[in-house]
């Protein structure tokens, strides 16, 4: 199979907004690779590398040998030359690697550079979702999309899966099971505007679990062979960054554990901290002793997918929960109210907000853990943030949004009558929204750089967030977090935007 034929499909994948087109774009490209070529096809429409590392950043691809003419490069050659390239090593190896790269990119036409350019540096977003991709392989296998989502949450990976269904089908699928050791992909909820909606979307009238939804980092943690594995939402091993968390299921009486949970920097007070804290603490590998008496980390589980032997991935939640109180003292699970009144809840989700957690998660008691995409069973529902901000600046699109401009800069507005910026968005914007705004915001064009469009700071526009966390990068010290378009305000001038201060009280609890 030519690389010729993943940029086709890449770039129809990226040219429509359609689920069903960009499904059947790559259901087309998986049939037709061959056996040999399913796993670094599927790898990259997915837009990744099967080599973890190569060595290769953007530096050393802005001088490429001239591309070629026709299209000559297969998907094979592409990844056996870049297995050369992220096997290179030792005296000489920096000329070895830009040999390899420029053989490799003079057999490449332009547009095939610019996608291995894109892949290599991990820039490749054309769009194909590790969901949609789940149901291309389904289709082209012309098998159950259950039974691929069930095998890539057992796997915890698409390309093994693709391969499976792809050469031996449904029965391969079902060869995949819960190893305790090996990290499965972890089940998601979806969001709902409020706690009425959120009960209406699990089930109205039933019994529900209400969980207290924590600003922490998920972890999956398994204990098996005397010993502890602690693995990220994206499978990521950190057990050496989480010593705390290792030692409280260490302690645990049963013999082998997968617990889904997470792991959450508090203060003296029983508060969360800020957010940043914990993901600070989790993500760094230096001096752990240190950090763990400075930040250190508390273990909250609210799912148990196995103990001793017994999977139970396809019990009721009320099973599971069951079990987890039964295998964890009380401490190590995460605050939760079982009820079937609406009221209660409600009273519930408001002293959540109030001791400082991010809001809750109602969960249907009678749903098996499912991993692969964001159903009904678990709801999370979180108090909305909104602020009305200034537009600072407008960047470029790129893929469909190539030619209009996307992602704008916020700003709030200071007690000089000026603007501070407070972080980036183009989340919520739809394609109307997007052309009127690119009209928009060249009509208030100050200047420009190659990518940004500077404006006069005129248009407001009412933007909702999850939080707002300290950050060195913006000159207030903050940013928001998960910021994205509501609506453009026009209704309002930019002197009645909201204010620096007003940001800041938030920030810091005092609003």
């Amino acid at each position: 199979m030519l690389l010729q034929d993943v940029v086709e499909a890449s770039r129809a994948v990226g040219a429509t907004r359609s689920r069903k087109a960009k499904t059947e774009a790559l259901a087309a490209a998986l049939r037709a690779a061959g056996p040999a070529e399913v796993e670094t096809v599927t790898a990259y429409l997915s837009g990744v590398l099967r080599q973890r590392r190569t060595g290769l950043g953007w530096r050393s691809l802005t001088e490429l040998p001239p591309p070629a003419a026709t299209s000559t490069l297969g998907v094979e050659e592409v990844h056996a030359t870049l297995e050369q390239v992220s096997a290179v090593a030792g005296a000489g190896s920096r000329q070895a690697r830009t040999d390899l790269v420029d053989g490799l990119f003079g057999r490449a036409t332009a547009e095939e550079q610019e996608f291995l350019r894109r892949l290599v540096t991990g820039e490749l977003r054309q769009g194909a979702l590790d969901g949609l991709m789940l149901e291309a392989i389904a289709a082209a296998a012309d098998v159950s999309p259950a039974a691929v989502r069930r095998a890539s949450m057992l796997c915890g990976a698409t390309v093994p899966v693709a391969v499976a269904a792809l050469t031996g089908g449904e029965q391969e699928l079902a060869g995949f099971s819960l190893e305790v050791g090996r990290p499965l992909r972890p089940m998601l909820a979806s969001s709902a505007p409020d706690l009425p909606a959120a009960v209406e979307k699990v089930g109205p009238g039933v019994e529900l679990a209400v969980d207290c939804k924590l600003d922490g980092i998920r972890m999956q943690v398994h204990k098996h062979d005397g010993g502890v594995r602690v693995y990220t939402r994206t499978l990521d091993d950190i057990t050496d960054r989480l010593p705390e968390v290792v030692e409280a299921v260490a302690a645990l009486p049963a013999r082998t554990l997968v617990l889904d949970g997470e792991a959450i920097a508090l203060d003296a007070g029983g508060r969360p901290r800020p957010f940043q804290e914990t993901a600070a603490r989790t993500a760094s590998k230096l001096d752990v002793a240190t950090l763990r008496t400075r930040v250190p980390l508390t273990s909250y589980f609210f799912d148990l997918l196995h103990v001793d032997g017994e999977d139970l991935l396809d019990r009721p939640a009320r099973d599971r929960f069951t079990a987890l109180a039964d295998a964890l003292p009380a401490d190590l699970v995460v605050p939760r109210l079982v009820t079937a009144d609406a009221q209660e809840a409600a009273d519930y989700f408001a002293s959540t907000v109030a001791s400082g957690h991010e809001g809750v998660v109602v969960k249907g008691l009678d749903a098996a853990y499912d991993a692969g995409r964001r159903g009904a069973s678990w709801v999370k529902v979180k108090p909305r943030h909104t602020l009305d901000l200034v537009v600072l600046a407008v960047e470029w699109g790129s893929g469909r949004r190539s030619g209009l401009l996307s992602n704008i800069h916020l700003g709030a507005r200071d007690e000089d009558g000026g603007f501070v910026m407070l972080g980036k968005t183009f989340k919520g914007m739809t394609d109307e929204m997007l052309a009127w705004q690119t009209e928009r915001f060249l009509e208030l064009e100050t200047s420009r750089t190659s990518y940004v469009v500077h404006v006069r700071p005129e248009q407001v526009v009412e933007v909702a967030f999850d939080g707002i966390q300290t950050s060195s990068r913006y000159p207030a010290g903050m940013a928001l977090r998960f910021a994205r378009v509501l609506r453009y305000r026009d209704d309002k001038p930019a002197a009645e935007a909201d204010t620096i201060t007003t940001v800041r009280s938030l920030h810091t609890g005092e609003a």
